[in-house]
């Protein structure tokens, strides 16, 4: 018979991504407020190694174990195959109660398939989004359907993530609808008092109405992206008032044509990407938002900011039909003909700024970690079961 010990939670958070970072800091911190009851441990990949870090500092968030496994020009299989390895040798070290992930990156995936392997329950962060296109978003959406075949608690955003998950097959008793984690952190980043400062800003007449711009997604690389930068040209070149920012992902597969296309015009601004704090900061000061992000497609329906989304289907239906974000493609005339009527119709972009925000409010976190409560997490681990003695 094993010896029994009562212990706390043990919750080990494994992210690699600037997304995964800001929507799983809150669930950390909020667990960290009840240290009677969660141990939560952190365990980064780096999966973005630069971006990741800079979400680190903002959250005062101390990795306990880093994989480090970027590298230049790796494929998504050496990712998956990094993570993998990595994710299982510190789990057989520590042997956590819970792994939580959060979203479709391929870190997600592969940490959720590791503790799969040495039966540690899942915990997955914005289950249940959808798009029923395995390859748009891609690698995402295969990633996300799979971590949810593997989840043991599926924390839904959204009641139509929820449903997806039912129609699927999940156990209602195994899902929670929470609200999404990104407005909790985004809301404590605007109650913070950390400095604001855009350097981009102040090359912009305080009259001037900035168009907010991120697009990186693979599906699009190629002709896409071409497309979309010649949009973004013929908006300007159109609108004397209009200015586009456009922070530009370190894919070169992004660079080579922002550059080629945009890198001569004045009203264009290419700048590296930024920290999350004066990203938020330049989000506010936007007048509308282009995006391929998904995230940003929540974020700005917080900040009461429409958001055209140049992709062909989301797995955020829920924007779109509560009026906050449109469809628009990777067609330049399309996304000229969208921006320019939000641009010149005060009452279309009414409709689209006081939209109701579809994502929560605000207390997501704090769902989650009464659901851990409630999780069939044992109590007390039995050594004897968990770890057996090896041969001699």
């Amino acid at each position: 018979m094993g010896v029994r010990l009562a212990i706390k939670q043990r919750v080990m958070f494994c992210f690699g991504t600037r997304p995964e970072a800001i929507k799983l800091a809150p669930v950390i911190r909020e667990l960290a407020r009840h240290p009677m009851e969660f141990h939560p441990l952190v365990l980064v990949t780096a999966q973005h190694r630069q971006m990741l870090d800079q979400v680190l500092r903002v959250f005062d968030i101390r990795p306990d174990y880093d994989l480090d496994v970027m590298r230049p020009g790796q494929s998504l299989s050496d990712v998956t195959v990094g993570v993998l390895r990595g994710v299982e040798r510190v789990l057989r070290q520590v042997g956590p109660d819970m792994v939580m992930v959060q979203g479709d990156t391929t870190s997600a995936l592969a940490a959720a398939l590791a503790a799969f392997y040495e039966r540690i329950p899942v915990g997955h962060v914005e289950a249940g989004l959808r798009t029923g296109d395995k390859y748009s978003p891609y690698p995402e959406e295969m990633n996300r359907r799979l971590v949810s075949s593997l989840a043991d608690m599926h924390f839904a955003p959204t009641r139509t993530a929820r449903d997806n998950l039912l129609r699927e097959g999940v156990p209602r008793g195994r899902i929670r609808v929470t609200g999404n984690t990104v407005v909790d952190a985004l809301r404590a980043i605007r109650a913070s008092k950390a400095k604001w400062r855009v350097p981009v800003l102040d090359r912009i007449a305080p009259g001037q109405r900035v168009v907010l711009v991120t697009a990186h997604r693979r599906e699009s690389f190629g002709p896409g992206f071409d497309r979309i930068c010649r949009a973004l040209q013929r908006i300007v070149e159109r609108s004397p008032d209009v200015e586009v920012v456009y922070p530009v992902h370190l894919n070169p597969n992004v660079r080579r044509p922002a550059r080629a296309i945009l890198g001569r015009n004045p009203r264009v601004h290419l700048v590296e990407p930024m920290e999350y704090l004066p990203f938020v900061r330049l989000m506010e000061r936007a007048y509308l938002i282009l995006t391929d992000s998904g995230g940003i497609q929540e974020e700005a329906s917080a900040l009461g900011k429409p958001v055209l989304v140049m992709r062909d289907v989301t797995e955020r239906p829920e924007a779109v039909a509560a009026g906050t974000a449109r469809l628009v493609g990777t067609d330049a005339e399309v996304i000229v003909s969208a921006t320019e009527r939000l641009l010149r119709s005060t009452a279309a972009y009414r409709r689209m700024a006081r939209a109701r925000n579809p994502f929560g409010d605000g207390r997501a976190s704090t769902r989650i970690a009464a659901a851990l409560r409630r999780f069939s997490v044992p109590k007390a681990i039995d050594f004897g079961r968990r770890f057996p003695r090896l041969p001699a």
